[in-house]
């Protein structure tokens, strides 16, 4: 689990509590299956969505933790659903500084493994959450596939525009961190008003969380982000600092409009084309204008004891040096 949760021993306690749920619901008769989910499980990741699950559920008036652990483990198995079968799509080899399923176990085993941690959300869901959650869930993935399905559908598309690429990390990212606050605060006993004002707060948080990571493509290493830099130009996924970039300068990336494959040297001039154009600089002014957004409307909610660690965490989440 990432050390960041040290300074939150109560949230901890809980994530490692939801770390066990998943464990349990990973057993299965296919040892490679159950054990390729253990070995994600503790790969390190950031635990983000459960964590706002947690958070989101203190404001709440019916303090059932075992309720909200199972739910945050649904949408934490939800995620690790799609980091698998994004991994098979995008051929990648490396993920939280470790090799991917697919690359260890081949594709068809990680679909399978993909299909198996959905099939465990469900599970779940059936015997702790509410009729309410599962379809505002089921209406979540539907979202999620959706936007990565438009990203797979529009790879070396020199046509996207900025308007559609947001619309696609809405679905494709964002939808999964308002989901996330969503179901912590209303299967809590949260209003619906509140419960709502949560959804935006994971929407702005989600959309600025994601325009971060699509800046690291250009600007990170491979040590830094723990998976290849450069490959979403590999794969021909064209995000907000190249769209910036070529609205800027569309003439100097001509050449490259016409290209369905791209080998070290384009990815090489593409990134010093994009940061020469200002792409990375105006993406970081967009990333900056959500993440204001967040903290608006953290500072509107009601008051508690919770309230200051969830302004802490989204900091160190978006306020990186990059």
């Amino acid at each position: 689990m990432d050390k960041m949760w040290n300074q939150y021993p109560d949230i901890k306690k809980q994530l490692k509590q939801v770390l066990k749920i998943i464990e349990d619901n990973s057993r299965c008769k296919d040892k490679v299956i159950e054990n390729s989910i253990l070995e994600l499980v503790n790969s390190g990741g950031k635990m983000l969505r459960p964590a706002f699950v947690i958070i989101a559920s203190k404001w709440g008036k019916n303090d059932d933790i075992g309720k909200t652990n199972s739910l945050a483990s649904v949408v934490e198995m939800m995620h690790m659903a799609t980091l698998v079968h994004d991994d098979i799509i995008d051929d990648s080899k490396m993920r939280r500084g470790q090799e991917t399923i697919q690359s260890k176990y081949g594709k068809d085993y990680a679909v399978y493994i993909g299909d198996y941690l959905f099939c465990a959300c469900f599970k779940v869901l059936a015997s702790e959450g509410s009729l309410q959650s599962i379809k505002v869930d089921s209406k979540s993935m539907s979202r999620i596939c959706l936007g990565e399905i438009n990203q797979m559908n529009s790879k070396f598309s020199n046509k996207i525009s900025i308007k559609e690429y947001l619309s696609r990390i809405s679905g494709k990212t964002a939808e999964l961190f308002s989901l996330s606050f969503y179901i912590g605060a209303a299967e809590s006993g949260c209003s619906e008003k509140l419960s709502r004002e949560f959804w935006n707060i994971g929407h702005d948080v989600g959309m600025a969380f994601q325009i971060i990571d699509d800046i690291l493509d250009y600007v990170g290493t491979d040590e830094s982000i723990k998976k290849s830099a450069g490959n979403d130009i590999k794969q021909g996924i064209f995000t907000l600092p190249f769209l910036y970039a070529v609205k800027e300068n569309r003439k100097a990336f001509e050449e490259y409009f016409d290209k369905s494959h791209y080998d070290e040297e384009d990815i090489k001039s593409i990134i010093d084309l994009v940061r020469k154009n200002d792409g990375v600089e105006k993406s970081k002014a967009l990333a900056l204008k959500y993440s204001q957004k967040a903290f608006k409307r953290i500072e509107r909610l009601p008051d508690n004891t919770f309230k200051d660690i969830l302004r802490e965490v989204i900091e160190k989440l978006l306020y990186r040096n990059y």
